[in-house]
């Protein structure tokens, strides 16, 4: 009987191998489904499995045989616009990488230093510094003799503020700041993301009436001296009128005179706002800030440190909205300034999604941006040529400081396409690194620039880049759910594509095939027995006492206090007291549109016959100037006829106003008032409900008619106000419902001419052992 050679003996037999050195052969991947000449392994097919195991619509779990057939559909419609060569166009593949930048960047990003940076600037945001600083300018690429010289003129110059010299009187001397002669330095009040941020990190850092270290940015070096800390004031909201000083006013000969016509202009919008008369419309007529001089003088809302100076005061000034500022001037012109609200700095929770993409598009972004090359150094083997780098920046010369800097038709033998960088292995050429020199060089102006070292920074930045490009490129390789990810964006984008042409627009399109589809099933398109009602949850029956008369009749009486307007004898005309109430109750008109407000007036009995109704004449033409439509204001004079106390101290004090009542035309208003004192107590649900829509209507009989129930610990009232049969629905009320079972039907029919194309073929050995 002959002995069988070994597998491994006869592959080495006829590979010539030797037999220390055995062929190890990896195994082939299982195969759990095939379509066409494509196979899926079974590896693939469980990953995409666990990943979308649970529903979209619900905590169910998919079933393995029923994601089988998704995962089938899904893969012959890729192939259906692969092969329609989909994901060879131009468009295609730049979809794709604008998906893949996107989502590489949270793999770029040195997470842990973002959060850091958010939460430093969130502390920050809470405080608003007072700080100066000095100056002392030296170019971001400086030769470093200049820039060591900054630096110690610097250190010199804050021994002598140390030793008593005024700071302010030190940065009119020193400070290359242009402001430093006007302001001695003073840069005011400022929060996080206002100067940049090594600036930044010095005032918060550096304690009140003390001067920092040298603090180096791009414009050079500063001393920072901290004036004082308050907590943050919040942003504000505030419209303004402006009257611009005439030209006259800067050239010789006419400066008082246009000083004082702009004066006399802003004093006379004042006075007449101070006699009643609507802020906006009179910035209508004085203001010459043509961009707000429409909208009632509204500007954005602002923060500290986003105005000039004297505008922010003023504003800040200002405590109740609708009150308003005394004229004052800035470098603008003179202004009057109204309050419209003010707003508290917000929690962590909401800001934080802002914050962190500010961290990483201000001047923090070279901190993040540094904390990964760091990060990425220690993996990515990083070699320079010596030789190569020092003959490259020898070519700087005095044009790459004026942006003018090109590459030379010829280089020396030395350095052509020599290497000058080594990154993992990978060689970039001294050609290369020049082609970016080229694109990148920007013109200088400071004087004290250097195109040697500026060269040598666009090295230093030419390197990290293609760290990060390394980096970059590996994301597939190195995190497998960053394959998967794109994997599945690209199955995504391929899918939206045929599903559009083959699927969507077909049938949104084909009008007769909507219409045979719904002659087809009609039976399929019902409403089954429908209620319209509308049913009143409340926690107890007082509650619903008091609901119930407030509903009983439209519009709806709000039991929503204003503040009444008290007037003098025979007075009609609004005080500012008066215009500031009035403002109140403008807030509430614009902030809910569905109210109506009942203005009533009165007089008392030694008044002229006419002035109650001047009164209520008065109020109605300011809420009308004001934007509230006359339609949501109703008029009711009692005359000298109100209802009250007639006798006793104060009658007639109390029959000289006008008063408020609000009501709605929403019941959705009733419930909000009935919920202030204890959100969710109450609930107004009304529309057409079918069974089981309601759990409280469910339990009444179905017959027109009102209601009380018990259920639940609550007290409910239903009203029905009719009840409509089961019936077919018409084709329009139906269609958006016929053309998604429409869809389906078209996605059948072309997904069964795919797997003609594409024949399926399921590996159920495959199918069992994951099963298990």
């Amino acid at each position: 009987m002959s002995q069988k050679v070994p597998g491994i003996v006869l592959l080495c037999l006829l590979a010539g191998c030797k037999s220390s050195a055995p062929v190890v052969t990896k195994a082939p991947e299982p195969v759990i489904l095939k379509l066409g000449n494509k196979s899926f392994t079974t590896d693939e097919f469980f990953q995409s499995f666990t990943k979308n195991q649970i529903n979209g619509d619900s905590a169910r779990r998919t079933d393995l045989r029923e994601y089988i057939d998704l995962f089938t559909n899904l893969k012959l419609k890729v192939m259906a616009a692969e092969q329609e060569g989909r994901d060879t166009t131009e468009g295609f593949r730049e979809e794709i990488s604008t998906y893949r930048k996107q989502l590489a960047q949270s793999y770029l990003n040195d997470k842990e230093v973002i959060e850091h940076l958010t939460a430093e600037a969130y502390q920050h945001l809470k405080e608003e510094v007072n700080v100066s600083h000095i100056l002392f300018a030296v170019a971001e690429d400086a030769a470093p003799a200049d820039t060591l010289a900054a630096y110690n003129q610097a250190l010199d110059v804050r021994k002598q503020i140390l030793a008593g010299t005024d700071f302010s009187t030190a940065a009119r001397q020193y400070s290359k700041d242009p402001t430093a002669a006007m302001n001695g330095g003073n840069l005011g009040y400022l929060t996080a993301f206002q100067v940049v941020y090594p600036l930044e990190l010095a005032a918060y850092a550096t304690p009140v009436g003390s001067v920092s270290a040298p603090v180096r940015s791009r414009s050079g070096y500063h001393l920072v001296k901290v004036l004082d800390k308050r907590a943050n004031r919040g942003k504000i909201h505030v419209a303004h009128m402006l009257v611009r000083i005439s030209p006259s006013a800067t050239t010789s000969g006419g400066g008082d005179e246009g000083q004082r016509a702009a004066k006399a202009r802003i004093d006379e919008a004042y006075n007449r706002l101070e006699k009643g008369e609507p802020f906006d419309m009179l910035v209508k007529e004085f203001s010459d800030d043509r961009e707000s001089r429409n909208t009632g003088g509204v500007l954005p809302v602002f923060g500290v440190g986003q105005m000039v100076q004297p505008f922010e005061e003023a504003a800040y000034g200002l405590s109740q909205p609708g009150s308003y500022s005394k004229p004052f001037q800035t470098n603008y012109g003179w202004h009057i300034v109204r309050l419209i609200e003010r707003q508290p700095l917000e929690s962590f929770e909401s800001m934080a999604g802002a914050l962190r993409q500010k961290v990483v598009t201000d001047t923090r972004a070279e901190v993040v941006r540094q904390a990964l090359v760091q990060r990425l150094r220690k993996t990515y083997s990083v070699t320079e040529s010596p030789d190569v780098l020092a003959k490259t920046l020898a070519m700087a010369d005095s044009s790459l400081l004026t942006g003018k800097w090109k590459l030379p038709a010829t280089l020396d033998a030395a350095i052509e396409k020599k290497p000058i960088l080594l990154v993992n292995k990978q060689p970039y050429t001294a050609n290369e690194f020049l082609e970016t020199v080229v694109r990148r060089q920007q013109p200088r102006k400071d004087p004290s620039s250097s195109a040697r070292v500026q060269m040598e920074r666009l090295f230093r930045r030419f390197v990290d880049d293609k760290v990060i490009e390394q980096e970059e490129a590996a994301l597939e390789k190195k995190y497998p759910e960053f394959r998967s990810l794109m994997n599945d964006i690209r199955d995504g984008v391929l899918l939206s594509q045929v599903m559009e042409i083959n699927v969507w627009e077909k049938s949104l399109v084909d009008s007769v095939g909507q219409r045979s589809y719904y002659d087809a099933h009609k039976e399929k398109y019902r409403y089954d027995q429908r209620a319209a009602a509308t049913i009143l949850e409340v926690p107890n029956d007082d509650m619903l006492k008091q609901a119930s008369e407030m509903l009983a009749k439209s519009p709806y009486q709000l039991r929503r206090s204003v503040e009444e307007l008290n007037y003098g004898v025979n007075q009609s005309a609004l005080t500012t007291k008066q215009r500031e109430t009035l403002f109140d109750l403008l807030v509430l008109m614009i902030k809910n549109p569905d109210y109506l407000v009942e203005v009533s007036g009165s007089a008392d009995a030694t008044e002229r016959d006419t002035v109650s109704a001047s009164r209520i004449r008065t109020v109605v033409n300011f809420l009308m100037a004001n934007r509230i439509p006359i339609v949501r204001i109703m008029e009711k004079d009692y005359g000298k006829f109100r209802p009250g106390p007639t006798t006793g101290p104060g009658k007639n004090e109390k029959a000289r106003r006008v008063t408020f009542q609000l009501f709605s035309t929403s019941k959705k208003d009733v419930e909000k008032i009935l919920n202030t004192k204890q959100p969710g107590a109450v609930k107004l649900t009304e529309g057409t409900f079918a069974k089981g829509a309601n759990p409280f209507l469910d339990a009444v009989d179905w017959q027109p008619g009102t209601t009380t129930i018990r259920r639940d610990g609550k007290v409910a009232l239903i009203k029905i106000d009719q009840i409509d049969p089961p019936r077919l629905k018409t084709f329009d009320e139906a269609r958006g419902a016929v053309i998604n079972d429409y869809q389906g039907v078209l996605e059948k029919q072309w997904l069964d001419r795919l797997k003609q194309q594409y024949p399926v073929q399921m590996n159920e050995e495959e199918v069992r052992k994951l099963a298990k």
